[in-house]
């Protein structure tokens, strides 16, 4: 088995832990994950910070179960961090020492501004490229803010806001507008940004976050890099502010949120307005991911190497093992996209997507072979997750649904993802390119031995193993102002 690392992160409200199985260098997929919501600090911000007998009593028996789990996947390595909760408690090293004597496991407690850190290399590494985000974190005890710039981490900070600690002192109090005083006044703490992307981390941001994408009736199902705009999100904000349980449910918030959910997002909203965000952005990575991160970038300044995907990576060590086909028609699709981009009227920055389409063309054949197209899309729909947008995601895997004798769109399911991709004419453009590749290279040759010119239209290809290319052809729909000419060396 591969190597397996389990990360445990206590937090105030929720403890979390997420085992992690590498299966190259840098490339790796989360093979198990599970929550308890124990809420560590339940009554501890009524009672001066100090940890309550039964909220230990639940987190210890929480960790039990989680490293029970976590040796069933023969895991090498345990990381367990806290946070808030257990940095503000006068009472922590008894509840450490126990956690220590009972199951030797030894709790990292980590600062707000390390937690901020973690929180913010995680999106650094896992999410498209932004020049510019403030990462928000707002957890139960505390919030974390991180500046990004051109994927590096600058600035830091913690604020003692956080959902259970705000719910304990105002919200149990009916105190609206004490909490509104004591948020704002946290807030002033923090200079001003001048950024107006927000990417939020965290259970409380996600969960309003999949609510919202269930109210749009959004497309794909992938919470991270969900991306919208600062005035659909505080009107939903408001929306959950004013209901009711019965309304909680209608819009879509699970039960087990529902005294939580409304001081997360009086939290998120004032953050909102202070820092005048214009664009929200969901990051599913936060802490968790950064601690695994931490470790497994140690060596390399917590970055991968440049144009390096995780996601892409996972897919091809997985179900691609047999052949470098897949990488060669990568590089004979980006000469002919190189050749053909013009006259097909296709957008120069999609020879990224098109390229890792190429990359993943035959993972599917690890599934199985027959109607291996539909696998391969399904795996990258599945398991795409990192560094790309949600556009990016939906073309690459829609690339894959490749059929003899049909055009890219024929093949688009109705009332899909369709808003998610380029145009017609440029979709078929791609699906052209990707799949005349896979074709010229259907005797599983080298790139370099096909030779590609395009002269008026005319898209003369030459090389010695063109019988199978011939034969194959019969059944790629081409462009209305391309044609084909094979030329035998």
């Amino acid at each position: 088995m591969a190597q397996c690392t389990a990360v445990i992160d206590i937090g105030s409200n929720s403890m979390r832990m997420a085992v992690f199985q590498k299966t190259s260098r840098f490339a790796f997929h989360i093979l198990h994950e599970v929550k308890s919501s124990v809420r560590l600090s339940e009554n501890a911000y009524k009672n001066g910070g100090y940890l309550q007998d039964e909220a230990m009593e639940r987190t210890a028996l929480g960790i039990g179960e989680f490293l029970s789990i976590a040796r069933s996947f023969g895991t090498r390595k345990i990381m367990c961090i806290a946070t808030s909760a257990l940095r503000d408690a006068p009472n922590k090293a008894a509840f450490l020492s126990r956690i220590k004597r009972e199951y030797n496991l030894s709790i990292k407690i980590i600062s707000g501004e390390r937690e901020a850190y973690l929180g913010g290399m995680a999106c650094a590494n896992l999410l498209p490229a932004i020049s510019e985000a403030l990462t928000v974190d707002v957890g139960g005890g505390s919030s974390e803010f991180t500046v990004l710039r051109n994927g590096k981490v600058e600035q830091l900070y913690s604020l003692n806001i956080g959902t259970v600690r705000i719910k304990e002192l105002f919200f149990d109090n009916n105190d609206l507008n004490g909490a509104i005083a004591y948020i704002d006044e946290a807030l002033r703490q923090l200079p001003d940004f001048g950024i107006h992307t927000l990417i939020g981390i965290g259970g409380t941001f996600r969960a309003l976050t999949r609510a919202l994408m269930k109210k749009e009736e959004y497309s794909l199902k992938k919470l991270h890099a969900y991306t919208t705009d600062n005035i659909t999100f505080l009107h939903f904000t408001d929306q959950i502010m004013d209901a009711n349980p019965k309304k909680l449910r209608a819009l879509f918030i699970k039960s087990d949120r529902f005294d939580t959910i409304k001081p997360g997002t009086l939290i998120l909203e004032r953050i909102i307005r202070h820092i005048g965000t214009k664009t929200l952005i969901s990051s599913g990575v936060g802490v968790r991911e950064g601690v695994f991160l931490s470790d497994l970038l140690r060596n390399s300044a917590d970055r991968f190497p440049s144009n390096y995907n995780p996601s892409v990576r996972y897919l091809l060590d997985t179900y691609a093992q047999h052949s470098d086909h897949s990488l060669q028609c990568a590089h004979l699709s980006k000469r002919l996209f190189e050749l053909l981009y013009t006259t097909l009227n296709i957008h120069l920055s999609y020879k990224h997507e098109l390229t890792i389409a190429a990359k993943l063309l035959s993972i599917g054949i690890g599934v199985r072979y027959y109607a291996y197209q539909r696998h391969s899309h399904y795996l990258a729909m599945s398991s795409l997750d990192y560094a790309l947008t949600h556009p990016q995601i939906t073309l690459i895997s829609h690339l894959l649904l490749f059929k003899k004798g049909h055009s890219s769109s024929d093949l688009l399911p109705k009332n899909s993802y369709a808003s998610l991709l380029p145009n017609e004419s440029m979709l078929n453009g791609l699906g052209f390119i990707l799949w005349l590749s896979h074709i010229l290279l259907a005797s599983r040759i080298n790139a370099s031995e096909v030779i590609v010119e395009l002269i008026d239209g005319q898209l003369i290809i030459s090389g010695k193993y063109l019988y199978l290319v011939r034969e194959q052809l019969k059944n790629l729909v081409l462009p209305k102002n391309i044609t084909i000419t094979l030329k035998d060396i």
